[in-house]
């Protein structure tokens, strides 16, 4: 057979697969391609770039991507050097997809090619790398997180600093990349809680409760400059779309005058929990189902007929017991944590924040695709 034949060379076959996903992308947006949230991003690189400035607010939140792009504006190398940069980057990240997946697969390379093939075809995650946009970054750096964290179980001092290094990186991307850090502290202490020894555990939890303070403040600190009582009120599911929003059955209670950003989320949750509990589930139904109101029906048919087994598949991987237990979780608690947050906050008109997660979610999928694929072929009586 053909495939059998090429097997051997299915690592050049997928490099020349991403390197043709780019061309392609390229021709389709004549490079670089400047949208919405570009200007204040470039502006801010300029900035940063010519004067050393870092603007305050909620750029801020966003600091890493400036930067990011200052240096190749310093360089001056302008646009088309911004995105060969993050063409670089997704390169990297691409090879952490493959070598993370096989590391999670017993060394198999199979799942490893699948979910990296996923990773390369998917539309919606490599068009980004075109975008003079924080998400080709940020997606590039939840996948070298993904493959550094796999790399733990060697438990060499160098990939724990690596790990850690891109956990901050990646929370520096967006106001939101928090989560993968929080993912992996999630698993970390997970790994914690199963120990024979209960010392650790209760010292991380004590730690915790120590960090409470801390952490509350940095909460209110990324939320300051969100308005979510604004949203919350327009009912809607996507920013600035009204003709899919909740409507109020009854008048709403806001928080006073002065409540705090987190608190304000908190006291409208309290007074006001059948309105955000319809809220919050319109948008996680807007956030995975991929059925946006401006797509194409090919473009729904693809995300039906193709994303939604991959959340079966990914939630049956999630509890395979044969997959490395911490990597279970850090993956789960990524695309759990991002929906969360999406559940709370608004989803935009495509899937921006979509798009960061689905790497885990592919990741999953072809770790549970090849373990049916094993059983199949175990079970098959001997000719």
């Amino acid at each position: 057979m053909l495939a059998l034949r090429l097997w051997p060379h299915h690592r050049t076959l997928l490099a020349g697969l991403w390197v043709l996903v780019q061309l392609l992308f390229w021709r389709k947006f004549s490079g670089p391609h400047f949208v919405n949230d570009s200007a204040r991003y470039l502006e801010y690189a300029r900035g940063i770039a010519e004067h050393g400035y870092f603007e305050p607010g909620h750029n801020l939140r966003y600091v890493l991507y400036p930067l990011f792009q200052s240096l190749w504006l310093w360089l001056g190398l302008g646009w088309p050097g911004i995105v060969a940069g993050q063409l670089a980057v997704s390169a990297l990240a691409t090879r952490a997809i493959y070598r993370g997946t096989r590391r999670l697969a017993a060394g198999h390379r199979g799942a490893a090619a699948l979910a990296t093939l996923a990773f390369i075809a998917w539309p919606d995650i490599q068009q980004f790398n075109l975008f003079l946009l924080t998400e080709s970054l940020f997606i590039s750096l939840v996948a070298l997180s993904f493959g550094a964290f796999t790399n733990i179980q060697n438990g060499w001092p160098r990939h724990w600093a690596l790990l850690l290094l891109l956990l901050a990186l990646t929370a520096l991307a967006r106001p939101n990349g928090f989560v993968v850090g929080l993912a992996a502290a999630l698993a970390g202490l997970d790994a914690l809680r199963r120990r024979a020894d209960p010392r650790p555990w209760r010292a991380a939890l004590l730690g915790l409760a120590l960090l409470a303070p801390l952490l509350w403040v940095a909460l209110n600190h990324q939320l300051a400059t969100f308005y979510l009582m604004d949203t919350y009120q327009r009912g809607e599911l996507i920013f600035r779309y009204q003709l899919w929003a909740v409507h109020q059955a009854a008048p709403l209670k806001l928080p006073p005058p002065g409540t705090g950003p987190a608190a304000r989320v908190f006291y409208f949750a309290v007074h006001n929990p059948v309105y955000l509990g319809r809220l919050m589930l319109g948008k996680l139904f807007v956030f995975v189902s991929y059925l946006k109101p401006h797509y194409s029906v090919a473009h729904r048919v693809l995300g039906v007929l193709l994303l939604w087994p991959s959340y079966w598949l990914a939630a049956r991987g999630a509890r395979r017991a044969g997959i490395w237990r911490p990597a279970r979780v850090f993956l789960a608690s990524v695309f759990l944590l991002q929906t969360a947050i999406i559940m709370l906050t608004v989803d935009d008109w495509d899937v921006r924040f979509l798009a960061p997660v689905l790497p885990v979610v592919f990741v999953l999928a072809t770790l549970e695709v090849s373990n049916l694929v094993s059983i199949t072929s175990h079970a098959r009586p001997e000719g």
